[in-house]
């Protein structure tokens, strides 16, 4: 006679965690995105399309969404550097250099926000060397970019940096006694590895752009049709008392969002797929 014992488990039976995962979620997530979807439908779909579709509206949207994957492409590029710099390499400083790296995760996107306008402005410690080469780097689309650079890059590295530890040398060193140059190595054995979670990395930091606010309003001037970014927009609509505007130009805030980021989840997907097949 054979005895089957049910497997213990720290955390309660799977009921209980899914049914309290549903509700948290739904609590914390659903709940209010159902709320501006229904604030939104107040509207009639030409009244809708009217405040969607308005030229200042359409001039944030592109501001907002090109500044933010241009912001997300930089940080996918230097937080790579970054991150394999901290990984497999020792020099003096090495923690304190790491360290700094989450300063934008602690700092307030307000004091962020000053200390980028005071360094890239005319006057300031970086603009001043920028403006005589024909560089406006604060009040300009420019301004609103490295904003979101900065706050974006911490996503990047701290995604990296376990996937580089994870990472074996002796698959370089492998590569390496078959012949194989550092760019093939790099191409044919780092990369397909650390793809996932660079990717990842990506998404986090284009998600968070779209949604700051605090660090890009003192650097991008607010000029509408110009560096008026999507969140001061709704702002705006609020102060106006415009509820149903602002939820409007949310929702296509949202939806947009979503289906970027759904893209790069599949691209994630067919990625692993594609790798695990070959392996």
């Amino acid at each position: 006679m054979s005895f089957q014992f049910k497997q213990r488990s720290v955390l309660p039976g799977f009921n209980l965690t899914l049914g309290y995962s549903v509700l948290y979620l739904s609590l914390i997530v659903l709940l209010p995105l159902a709320t501006l979807f229904t604030r939104a439908a107040s509207l009639s779909w030409s009244e809708f399309w009217a405040v969607a579709s308005d030229s200042r509206a359409v001039a944030s949207y592109k501001l907002t969404l090109g500044a933010s994957l241009a912001g997300a492409l930089a940080n996918a590029l230097f937080g790579f550097i970054v991150a394999w710099t901290l990984v497999r390499y020792s020099f003096p400083g090495r923690k304190l250099f790491d360290a700094i790296v989450d300063l934008p995760f602690a700092m307030p996107t307000a004091v962020s926000g000053i200390a980028l306008t005071a360094i890239y402005s005319q006057n300031g410690w970086i603009g001043r060397w920028l403006e005589p080469l024909g560089i406006k780097a604060a009040f300009s689309p420019l301004g609103v970019t490295i904003a979101l650079t900065f706050i974006g890059l911490p996503f990047v590295v701290r995604t990296l940096q376990p996937a580089l530890q994870e990472l074996e040398i002796e698959l370089e060193d492998a590569a390496a006694s078959l012949g194989a140059n550092r760019w093939q190595t790099f191409r044919r054995v780092i990369f397909p590895a650390l793809f996932p979670a660079l990717l990842t990395g990506f998404a986090l930091a284009f998600a968070r752009a779209l949604g700051e606010y605090g660090s890009v309003i003192f650097i991008a001037g607010n000029m509408p049709m110009k560096t008026e970014i999507t969140s001061l927009l709704i702002i705006v609509k609020l102060e106006q008392y415009d509820y149903a505007g602002a939820a409007a130009i949310a929702v296509v805030m949202l939806v947009a969002s979503f289906v970027i980021l759904l893209g790069v989840n599949l691209l994630q997907w067919w990625f692993a797929r594609r790798h695990n097949g070959r392996g």
